[in-house]
């Protein structure tokens, strides 16, 4: 019995990179339809600064992902009894790296989706 079961724990492992590569897809669609959306108001207010705006509302999930980890150290994986600095520190010094690299990312999936909207919907205007 014990094989058995080593070979049934094997094929869990490859289901955990599926379904982060499926919910990889998700965080970058929402990232392209709001960033989309966000830049559609701003030009019908006429506002046509959306370089750095539509970087910074999809690189805004980072500041999320900064929020919950932080609450998740502070409510679940520390003890409130002791405080370790290393440790806190090495935490968040991790946590300031992923999610500078999540900012960048989300913000380059959000700025490249804008400028291709922006493309597609002044290149489809007639000028007589």
């Amino acid at each position: 019995g014990g094989q058995d079961e080593e070979h049934l724990d094997e094929d869990r492992f490859y289901y955990v990179f599926g379904f982060l590569a499926v919910v990889f897809l998700i965080l970058i669609v929402t990232c392209v339809e709001i960033a989309i959306v966000l830049c559609y108001l701003q030009l019908c207010a006429e506002d046509y600064r959306w370089w750095w705006r539509s970087f910074c509302t999809a690189g805004t999930t980072a500041v999320y992902l900064f929020l919950y980890g932080s609450f998740h150290y502070f409510s679940r994986s520390h003890p409130a009894t002791v405080f370790d600095l290393m440790a806190t520190c090495i935490f968040f010094g991790y946590l300031f790296i992923l999610c500078y690299a999540m900012f960048v990312l989300c913000g380059f999936v959000g700025f490249a989706s804008c400028f291709a909207f922006v493309r597609k919907i002044y290149s489809s205007i007639k000028i007589d």
